[in-house]
C-alpha cells in the first residue's frame, strides 16, 4: 500500500493542492480510503490528516470502506424513477442478495444509490466501475449480476454495441447514446480546429474582447453574466499569472449538455479556453469535469495530446510569441454544489467544494487566489464561432437580451429525449412540439433550481427575458404526481447535496423536506405551506446561488399548482394539530431502550 501512495503522490509532484487527483488515483488503485490510508496520504504529502479527511468526508464518491468489486451506483433522478428505477433496484438487490447501501457477502458487489448522472435521456442508468450501463430494465439488473458471477470483466458485461458518434470511439466505448436531435448553428455546426486561433493571433487581447463583447455573449451555465465583461476584468486584474477554467460539472438533474458537447465537440471547447487565455493573458487552464464522466478521460486526453502536436496548445501557439497556453483535466468526486464557479475551484485546490464569500470575485481572485476567468462548456463553444463568423452574424439569433443559440437538454415524458440547439426565443410549446410530448401537466424548466410552470406558460419564450435555463427541460405528463414524483425528489436530492456551510441552506433543506413530506401523507396544514414560503426568503441569506434556490421546486409548484398542495392538507379539527405523530416520534427513542 505505502509504495502505490507514495508512486501516485510523486506522480502529482507531492502537490498538495492535487489532493483530488491524487485520492481518486489511490482510490482506484486500492479500491477505498481507510483512515490508514488518509493518515500515510497526509505524511507522504506534509499536511495535516485532518486536511485529507475533510475532502474525503465531503465527496460523494470517494469511499472509506471497500465497495465491491463492482461498485453499481443506480441513479435516484425524477426522470429515471419515471422508468421504472424502482423495479430496476428491487432486481438488482433480489440479485445481488444484498440491499443499497450495502455490499454482497461476498465482496463482489455493493449498490448505492446516487444523483443525476446525466444520462436523463436514456434512464434509468447506471454507473458500474465508472462505466455508464443506460436504458436498464429488470432483466438487464439481473443479467449484469449473474455476469458478474460469472467472472466477466467490465467491458465484457458492456458488450460491443457502443453508442453513436465519438461514443464508439476506441478510447471511449460508451453504450451512451448522444440523441442529438437538433442541430444548430453555433455548438454543433460544421467545425475544423485552429481556423479561430489563427484569427486571433492576428488580433489584440483587447480586440478579442470586444468582438466577444460586441456579440453580446452571455454565461450558458444559467445567471448569464456577460462573457466579454468577464473576460475584461481578469485581463485588468493585477498579476502575471491568470487561470481560465472550464466548468464542466453539471450536476443539475435532467442536465446533460456539457457531456454531450464534450464527446463531440472536445477540440472546440479547448479552442475557446485558448482564446479566453489570449484574452486574459492565462498561460494554463483546467477543465473541471464531473466524476460520472470519467470514462471520457483517455479519449479528452488524447484531444489535447493532438492539439498540442498541431501547436494549438502549448508553446508559441500558432507560432505567436509569447502565446503560451496548456490544459489539464481536473476530475470531481461527486458534489453538486461544486457547479458552483468559487466552490469548483476550491475543489480543484484539493478542498472541500464549499462556496467561497465574495467578493473578492474569481476574475480578482480565484485559483490559488489568482485572478481566473470561470466559463461554462457552451459558453466557450459560443466565443469560438463569434471568433468564426463575427459578432453581426452572432446577433443576428435569438431575442434582444438574449443572443445566439442554447442547447436544451429535454427529457422525461416524450417520445424524442435528448439535445436541441435552438435560437433564444423559441417558446416552450415549440420545444414540447418537436420533442413530441403530450398530455403535458408541467415543464420544469432550468432543472430543480428553476421554475415548474403549467400549460397556461407553455407560451413562455426561453430567453434570459423570460425563461432563463442552464439547459434542462424535464416534461412531467398528466398521469405523475407532481408533489410525489417530482417535487420531493428534488426536496431530497437538494438536502443531501447542499455543502452544509450556510446554516439557511443546511437547516431548512431538510425542514422543508419533513414539511413535504407531511402534506404529501395528508398531514400537513395550511401554516405549513405559508412556512415553506416563508422559507424562501431566508434562503436568499445562504453564500451561493445554489443555496438561495434550493427550494424553488417547493415554492414555484406552490405558486403555480397550488391546488395540488390544498388537496392533501387536512380537514380535521383545526385545533388538531396533525403534524405531529407521537408514536412515530418516540420510536427512535423505544428502539434505543430496547437494544439498551
Amino acid at each position: 500500500m505505502e509504495k502505490n501512495i507514495e508512486a501516485i503522490t510523486a506522480k502529482y509532484r507531492g502537490d498538495a493542492t492535487r489532493l483530488m487527483d491524487i485520492l481518486i488515483d489511490i482510490q482506484d488503485e486500492l479500491g477505498c480510503l481507510t483512515p490508514a490510508t488518509v493518515a500515510r496520504i497526509a505524511g507522504v504529502l506534509g499536511i495535516p490528516q485532518v486536511d485529507v479527511e475533510q475532502t474525503v468526508s465531503f465527496y460523494h464518491f470517494f469511499a472509506r470502506e471497500p465497495r465491491g468489486r463492482f461498485a453499481v451506483y443506480l441513479n435516484d433522478s425524477v426522470v429515471a424513477n419515471f422508468y421504472g428505477r424502482a423495479e430496476v433496484a428491487a432486481a438488482f438487490e433480489i440479485a445481488a442478495g444484498c440491499r443499497f447501501g450495502e455490499v454482497s457477502a461476498d465482496g463482489l458487489l455493493g449498490l448505492f444509490h446516487t444523483a443525476c448522472i446525466g444520462m436523463s435521456d436514456q434512464e434509468p442508468a447506471a454507473l458500474i466501475n465508472g462505466q455508464v450501463f443506460p436504458r436498464l430494465t429488470p432483466d438487464k439488473a439481473r443479467a449484469l449480476v449473474a455476469g458478474m458471477r460469472a467472472g466477466k470483466t467490465i467491458e465484457e458485461l458492456k458488450g460491443d454495441k457502443y453508442g453513436d458518434g465519438q461514443n464508439s470511439h476506441p478510447l471511449v466505448r460508451a453504450l451512451v447514446k448522444n440523441h442529438i436531435r437538433q442541430r444548430g448553428p453555433t455548438v454543433f455546426s460544421d467545425y475544423t480546429p485552429g481556423i479561430a486561433l489563427a484569427k486571433v493571433t492576428a488580433m489584440t487581447s483587447a480586440e478579442v474582447i470586444a468582438a466577444v463583447k460586441s456579440a453580446s455573449v452571455r454565461g450558458r451555465g444559467g445567471a448569464g453574466f456577460p462573457t466579454g465583461m468577464k473576460w475584461e476584468f481578469a485581463r485588468r486584474a493585477p498579476g502575471d499569472v491568470k487561470y481560465i477554467f472550464c466548468n464542466a460539472d453539471e450536476g443539475e438533474p435532467g442536465t446533460f449538455k456539457d457531456r454531450v458537447i464534450l464527446t463531440e465537440r472536445p477540440q472546440m471547447v479547448f479552442e475557446g479556453m485558448a482564446i479566453a487565455a489570449y484574452a486574459v493573458g492565462a498561460d494554463h487552464g483546467i477543465l473541471y469535469v464531473r466524476n460520472e464522466y470519467r470514462y471520457l478521460r483517455a479519449y479528452l486526453e488524447q484531444v489535447l495530446a493532438v492539439l498540442r502536436a498541431q501547436n494549438l496548445l502549448g508553446e508559441r501557439i500558432g507560432g505567436q510569441a509569447g502565446f503560451d497556453f496548456d490544459i489539464s483535466i481536473q476530475f470531481g468526486a461527486g458534489a453538486y454544489v461544486c457547479g458552483e464557479e468559487s466552490a469548483l475551484i476550491e475543489s480543484a485546490e484539493g478542498k472541500r467544494g464549499e462556496p467561497r464569500d465574495r467578493p473578492p470575485f474569481p476574475v480578482e481572485k480565484g485559483y490559488l487566489q489568482r485572478p481566473t476567468v470561470v466559463n461554462n462548456v457552451e459558453t466557450l463553444c459560443s466565443a469560438v464561432q463569434v471568433v468564426l463568423k463575427g459578432a453581426e452574424w452572432y446577433n443576428r439569433m435569438g431575442t434582444e437580451q438574449s443572443k445566439g443559440t442554447k442547447v436544451l437538454c429535454v427529457s422525461g415524458d416524450c417520445d424524442q429525449p435528448g439535445i436541441y440547439e435552438v435560437e433564444w426565443g423559441f417558446a416552450v410549446n415549440d420545444i414540447l412540439a418537436m420533442a413530441k410530448a403530450r398530455d403535458v401537466q408541467a415543464v420544469q424548466v432550468g432543472g430543480p433550481s428553476g421554475a415548474c410552470i403549467g400549460p397556461d406558460e407553455f407560451g413562455r419564450v426561453l430567453a434570459y427575458e423570460d425563461l432563463a435555463t442552464g439547459g434542462s427541460f424535464i416534461i412531467i405528463g398528466r398521469h405523475r404526481d407532481i408533489l410525489r414524483d417530482v417535487v420531493l425528489n428534488f426536496a431530497r436530492f437538494f438536502r443531501e447535496e447542499s455543502c452544509g456551510s450556510c446554516v439557511p441552506c443546511r437547516a431548512l433543506t431538510g425542514m422543508a423536506q419533513v414539511v413535504l413530506e407531511r402534506i404529501i401523507a395528508g398531514q400537513g396544514t395550511a401554516e405549513d405551506v405559508a412556512r415553506l414560503q416563508a422559507w424562501q426568503k431566508i434562503m436568499r441569506n445562504n453564500r451561493c446561488g445554489l443555496g438561495q434556490t434550493a427550494l424553488n421546486p417547493i415554492v414555484t409548484t406552490i405558486r403555480n399548482f397550488r391546488p395540488l398542495y390544498e388537496a392533501r392538507l387536512s380537514r380535521g379539527d383545526p385545533r388538531f394539530v396533525p403534524s405531529f405523530d407521537l408514536p412515530a416520534a418516540v420510536r427512535d427513542y423505544e428502539a434505543a431502550v430496547a437494544n439498551g
